[in-house]
């Protein structure tokens, strides 16, 4: 007796998916081997404090969120999200290099600044992209696999930043600007080949083009009520959600090396791109509330657990459960949107989603630094996790 096959198995996934995954792979090659070293670059280099580290990832994150709401609504108006989608990812790969003639903080600011300004170009009209190529019945698939290629690429750029730094240094406690600056240079390459695959490999899917009722503007309640209240929640939760700059910095002040700090992000990063496709999936079938709840329960319980540590191994072995809080939420929650909003909408919802995220991130990550630096390094983590616990209640009752 055959076996009936499940309707989602019966149906490839659309070329626009891959390509867009291995642009992604590709591009958080090149940003995860920089990204990670930047906090450390910044305090061990550069002496700056962590009131201005949490103040330099709140702005590059929230005045280039911004852009999200306007680059997605233009995409709505255009019907079209391909060009901008390559245009992002193309201005975030010219500003990479800067980073390597960074002598102040408000150098890296700057480029920092400038790679979340491409960010937000590219965001909102790739998700949107992204969930317009993917069959209804596929979007928690599509999204988690398109995720899953994001956090390999970020696994593999963690590995060549780890291998230069042993081949550079010689003092594994400290980050030196020669390896830095190796890093910096090594990761131009994989950003490059990322914005020439997406040129020539993604397709544009048509998209009934938004009534001209000016160019930027859109109608609050003329967004689905579920979307709203799910948008309200997840700045609660984003409040919360400080910059992971901040659990970098707390491993190495619990004595873990830099390659160790290497190590346990790739451990992150290994967890969460091999259980990010199948729980996406998962959320087509069971519901993707109920992975919403257990992932942003997860991220408490983790949160609390940075506050209550006393060893880089606990500090290491928190940071890998925190993947299976990323798996199960991001692209579950990317793929909720598209549930909740109707694919001429997208764009503008994906904007805001997007954009309300990078601009939590500012007061978050500002409140975070202001904690550690005025308390102790424990302060930021009971914040962050009195607030996903308590956005994880507002969730259950609120948001249907």
């Amino acid at each position: 007796m055959s076996s009936q096959p499940t309707p989602t198995s019966t149906k490839r996934l659309h070329p626009n998916i891959w390509f867009l995954t291995i642009g992604s792979f590709l591009t958080d090659v090149s940003s995860e081997m920089v990204t990670n070293l930047v906090p450390l670059f910044l305090f061990n280099v550069l002496g700056v404090q962590t009131s201005i580290i949490g103040l330099i990832d709140g702005i590059a994150e929230a005045t280039a969120s911004l852009v999200k709401i306007y680059s997605g609504t233009l995409s709505d108006h255009l019907g079209k999200r391909k060009n901008l989608t390559v245009i992002g990812y193309a201005l975030s790969t010219i500003s990479k290099p800067f980073l390597y003639f960074a002598t102040t903080w408000e150098w890296v600011l700057g480029v920092r600044f400038m790679d979340r300004f491409g960010k937000g170009i590219r965001t909102a009209p790739r998700d949107a992209l992204l969930a317009g190529s993917a069959k209804p019945d596929q979007r928690g698939l599509a999204f988690g696999v398109h995720r899953a290629g994001d956090t390999a690429g970020a696994f593999i750029g963690l590995g060549i930043a780890s291998l230069i730094i042993w081949l550079t240094q010689s003092d594994p406690t400290k980050l030196t600007r020669q390896t830095f600056q190796a890093v910096v240079l090594v990761s131009f390459i994989p950003a490059v080949i990322a914005v020439m695959i997406l040129a020539l490999g993604v397709k544009d899917i048509e998209t009934a083009r938004k009534a001209a009722t000016g160019l930027f503007s859109f109608k609050w309640k003329a967004l689905d009520i579920r979307f709203r209240h799910f948008l309200l929640v997840v700045i609660i939760f984003t409040l919360g959600n400080s910059s992971d700059s901040f659990i970098i910095l707390l491993g190495q002040d619990r004595g873990l090396t830099i390659l160790q700090i290497m190590a346990m992000l790739m451990t992150f990063n290994a967890i969460y791109a091999i259980l990010a496709g199948p729980l996406g999936s998962l959320s087509d079938r069971i519901g993707r509330r109920k992975l919403m709840l257990i992932g942003w329960t997860i991220y408490g319980l983790v949160y609390l657990g940075f506050a209550l540590s006393h060893t880089g191994a606990q500090i290491w072995l928190l940071f890998g459960i925190y993947g299976i809080y990323y798996a199960l939420t991001e692209g579950v929650a990317k793929a909720l949107v598209a549930d909740y909003v109707p694919q001429e909408q997208r764009g503008t919802a994906y904007g805001l989603f997007n954009a309300a995220i990078g601009l939590a991130a500012l007061p978050a990550s500002l409140i975070a630094g202001i904690l550690w630096q005025t308390i102790n390094p424990a302060a930021p983590f009971i914040f962050g996790a009195s607030l996903s616990l308590f956005a994880g209640f507002l969730f259950l009752i609120w948001v249907k």
